[in-house]
């Protein structure tokens, strides 16, 4: 075994099979790194909409349904990113899961609509899904768009969307708001439970404990709102043992608040794509990734996302997360990642999962993703750690983040727009992005103290040598 460890070149090497031995157990790892992160988002847009924790509503059952696609599609995109069909997939090991990006667009397009808004939600998850595909032809031009004080405001609004969602469940759900049980010191409790056990596992453990902390917080959570008495196992004989995908479960429903929004966070998924693919050439192999790596791994980013939405799941992307895994075990083989993907697919075919995921009360949930959207936050603080904060740049970040989170906060100020516009415009996020997109390619780039001096210098040379006007 150590011999295999010693072999750089093995290592290094995408098509190389480990033993099944080394390659079921770093799979599985793979799947505990991502999996709490893949399946919150279908809980988030279900809770949303009304059929999700808390409520009464005799959809409930679509809530499972839902995070099993999640669970399907997103091992389908792994496969078509690790495997490959002809120019679609890098063939590296990156795992694809369900995106927390999407969220902050997706969750006004449904919000207590109901089931019925899932249809057209749907056709802008296909339509947004094959444009994101067809960015692979123009992938590497579109990269300018986004330099890191874009992308670090994107990923910031992304986080300050979502932290209000954790502090609701963590205080026990929108459906129980106005009773004494919300935000009680119990529910405070279970949630906080959560926290501090992820924290301690994060930072002292070791190995598989430090990389599932999250679950393992989850687990935790889980232990003590069992012994509070606030979970209940009704549902789960309830579920059947096989559930195969159902074309158009949800229907299909043009809306074009939908396609334009999520077609626009496909630019935003792609560019990210890239920048998962360069991580793992450059920290698992030491080299950057070809032209062919990267329209491949945009084609699949896309494609997954678009067969997804057929099949009634929400979009995907790459996993950073799993980036680091891989970096840090060093194993480059993309046959570990495709084991992780037959695990995935194998647990969204069994509703059983999905009914034992729903047992978890919503206050469990809080705890996991108060830190999970903190630390989408966080990356985009630490993106724009690496911008140079002269005016220029101060007055676009300021410009785009009060205007786009004010619209969050005060939706009402738009509500004489037409109805798409007002639900592109409240979600946020959008308007932030389209705003700071454009103003860093119409606002020149300020020159460098040193040249300014420079100027400044050579124009008062000129006036000792240039006579007064009389």
């Amino acid at each position: 075994m150590n011999k295999i460890w010693n072999d750089r070149e093995k290592l290094r090497d995408p098509d190389w099979m480990p033993p099944p031995g080394v390659a079921i157990p770093l799979g599985f790892q793979h799947i505990m790194a991502m999996f709490v992160s893949n399946i919150t988002p279908a809980i988030i847009i279900a809770g949303a909409a009304g059929f999700g924790f808390g409520s009464n509503s005799p959809d409930f059952p679509e809530m499972i349904y839902l995070i099993q696609m999640c669970m399907v599609f997103a091992g389908v995109a792994t496969l078509l990113q690790a495997i490959g069909i002809g120019s679609i997939g890098a063939r590296l090991p990156i795992v694809q899961g369900t995106s927390f990006a999407f969220l902050p667009v997706m969750i006004p397009l449904v919000a207590g609509k109901g089931v019925d808004a899932m249809a057209g939600l749907m056709s802008g998850i296909i339509i947004g899904g094959l444009f994101q595909g067809s960015l692979a032809l123009i992938v590497n031009r579109i990269r300018r768009w986004l330099p890191p004080l874009v992308t670090g405001l994107i990923v910031l609004m992304i986080g300050l969307s979502l932290v209000k969602v954790g502090i609701q469940y963590a205080a026990g759900g929108v459906p129980a708001r106005g009773t004494p049980e919300y935000g009680s010191l119990q529910n405070w409790s279970v949630a906080g439970v959560v926290i501090v056990v992820t924290l301690l596992l994060k930072f002292w453990g070791r190995g598989l404990w430090s990389i599932g902390a999250v679950l393992f917080g989850l687990i935790a959570g889980y232990v003590v709102a069992m012994i509070l008495g606030m979970v209940s196992f009704a549902n789960i004989g309830k579920a059947g043992w096989v559930m195969l995908p159902d074309p158009f479960h949800f229907g299909f429903e043009f809306q074009w608040a939908a396609v334009i929004g999520i077609s626009f966070m496909g630019v935003v998924s792609a560019i990210e794509t890239v920048g998962d693919v360069t991580a793992i050439t450059k920290g698992g192999a030491g080299r950057l990734p070809t032209a062919r790596e990267l329209a491949g791994a945009t084609w699949a980013d896309g494609l997954g996302s678009a067969i997804a939405g057929v099949f009634g799941g929400l979009p995907n992307t790459s996993f950073s997360q799993n980036v680091g895994l891989v970096a840090m075990t060093g194993v480059m083989s993309r046959w570990v990642v495709t084991i992780g993907a037959v695990f995935l697919i194998l647990a969204g075919i069994i509703p059983k999962i999905g009914a034992i995921i729903a047992t978890i009360p919503i206050e469990v949930l809080g705890g996991g993703v108060i830190i999970m959207f903190g630390m989408v936050a966080a990356a985009g603080i630490s993106i724009l750690a690496d911008v140079e904060w002269n005016r220029r740049n101060m007055v676009i970040f300021a410009l785009s983040l009060a205007i786009g989170l004010g619209l969050q906060l005060e939706p009402g100020a738009v509500q004489h727009l037409p109805d798409t516009l007002r639900m592109l415009m409240t979600t946020g996020l959008l308007p932030a992005a389209v705003l700071a997109i454009l103003l860093n390619l119409i606002i020149p780039e300020e020159l460098p103290p040193e040249a300014t001096e420079e100027i400044a210098g050579g124009l008062a040379g000129s006036r000792d040598v240039v006579p007064p006007k009389e």
